[in-house]
């Protein structure tokens, strides 16, 4: 849960960021993207998970791996490293970066999810 925890604090600052340094039409687009993108993928990521025929996957942390734990603080650590783009680059639209950080915050949510299911 405190992956999920950070991932979402991340995403605030890159969704912060991107609406700060981009262009002004973002300041509505932006959270839009960020509520649309992380729902969409909690709510068809599943669907197409059962779809395809894989197993369901599991948390992301797993104590049974103790390295996972490095592997998925990446997260948060790529995720301030998009938020830190529209700083030193200021002027463009940042979109994408915007929906790559959201995609990720909802897999670490998935993942908390997971794990809280007890899957």
């Amino acid at each position: 849960m405190l992956l999920a925890v950070s991932a979402g604090l991340t995403l605030l600052l890159a969704v912060i960021s991107a609406t700060a340094f981009g262009p002004p039409i973002g300041v509505v687009r932006n959270p839009l993207l960020a509520v649309v993108c992380t729902l969409g993928f909690l709510l068809l990521n599943p669907m197409l998970i059962k779809r395809m025929g894989r197993p369901p996957q599991p948390p992301m942390i797993n104590p049974q791996a103790p390295g996972s734990v490095v592997w998925a603080g990446l997260f948060p650590l790529i995720m301030t490293g998009l938020a830190a783009v529209p700083v030193f680059w200021p002027g463009h639209d940042y979109g994408l970066v915007v929906i790559i950080a959201s995609v990720m915050f909802a897999v670490t949510l998935q993942s908390a999810l997971t794990a809280r299911r007890g899957s």
